[in-house]
């Protein structure tokens, strides 16, 4: 199973749920704990370990945040 890096520019993050609902693996959520310079939650990963560096979140990203990088099969 191919291994991932996930780059996630949290400042340019709106929040909007998009990435949360596309991920296979569900991996991905908001960060309640923590709000960007715009006033938003920003995207986090949970479990980088379970990415199969589908890309599907970074391809349904309007705001191009999040860039996936395969590291390895």
């Amino acid at each position: 199973m191919a291994k991932a890096n996930l780059k996630l520019n949290v400042e340019k993050c709106k929040g909007c749920f998009l990435c949360v609902s596309v991920c296979p693996k569900k991996i991905l959520d908001l960060d309640n704990e923590r709000v960007n310079s715009t006033g938003y939650n920003p995207i986090m990963c949970t479990n980088i370990e379970d990415c199969i560096a589908c890309a599907m979140c970074a391809i349904v990203c309007p705001d191009s945040v999040i860039e996936v990088e395969k590291t390895g099969e």
